[in-house]
């Protein structure tokens, strides 16, 4: 049997990289699964590579109106909820001296504001027994220059996990995170004004992982996988470092 079969599982920012893949891995796992982007024609995109059994509704996580819409349609479609995949989520490279107001808020709109409000909505449609996954970063505990924003959201979103697993435990809803260390993704290789510069950090971080390379989506989705399915059925509350060592060593 699938490990998702009969499953309803909503993933957001599932247009590209961990969100794509984790996307295809629940719909060949027997899930029928939502996915939401920003933009219309990614989306689209994003479907057509899917493929049967998945469908797209237009919506930015950090917009509340947007989200009630996403909540609406899943409610009419399939009545309910299974598993939510928080992933949209994004940042940008910037020292303190550096940092706008506007880049500040940003990140936190999508990043923690998105994630809480899509938890929250989602509470209606959410079966007892269900499954919350969010997808953080190995920053949330580790100190990088320059991603010092983007971290804090996830140090933010890693809490809000602890938080909820005491808040849920009488529904038996499951909240978990996982924190991926480098991973090459267009959302990654967007960091940098070159594809050259993409791939020399890459390699250059692939030196400071025990495994010796950076992580693929795939792997990710793998793990995402594993905290939503009964294959995790007694794991509840944990960040779980899927870095290829990273941070251990």
């Amino acid at each position: 049997m699938k490990k998702l079969e009969g499953k309803v599982a909503l993933i957001t920012g599932g247009t590209s990289g961990i969100g794509l893949s984790t996307a295809k891995l629940f719909v060949r796992e027997g899930a029928s699964v939502v996915i939401t982007g920003r933009r219309s024609d990614v989306l689209e995109g994003a479907l057509k590579e899917i493929g049967a059994g998945a469908t797209g509704v237009q919506a930015d996580a950090g917009k509340l109106a947007d989200l009630d819409r996403l909540y609406a349609e899943i409610k009419q479609r399939f009545g309910r909820l299974d598993i939510v995949f928080a992933n949209a989520g994004g940042g940008e490279f910037g020292t303190i001296e550096q940092v706008t107001e506007e880049q500040f808020d940003k990140t936190y709109n999508t990043n923690v504001k998105g994630t809480f409000f899509t938890v929250q909505k989602a509470l209606p449609l959410l079966t007892d027994g269900a499954t919350i996954v969010i997808n953080g970063s190995i920053v949330s505990v580790k100190g990088m220059a320059a991603f010092g924003v983007y971290s804090s959201t996830k140090a933010a979103v890693r809490s809000f996990a602890r938080t909820w697993t005491s808040e849920l435990k009488a529904r038996k809803i499951r909240v978990n995170v996982v924190s991926p260390g480098p991973i090459e993704t267009p959302g990654a290789t967007g960091l940098f004004k070159t594809e050259a510069e993409a791939k020399q950090y890459n390699l250059d971080m692939g030196k400071q992982i025990p495994l010796g390379r950076v992580g693929q989506p795939e792997e990710i989705a793998k793990v995402a996988l594993f905290l939503a399915s009964d294959d995790s059925s007694f794991v509840n509350g944990i960040e779980l470092f899927a870095d290829g060592g990273m941070i251990q060593v």
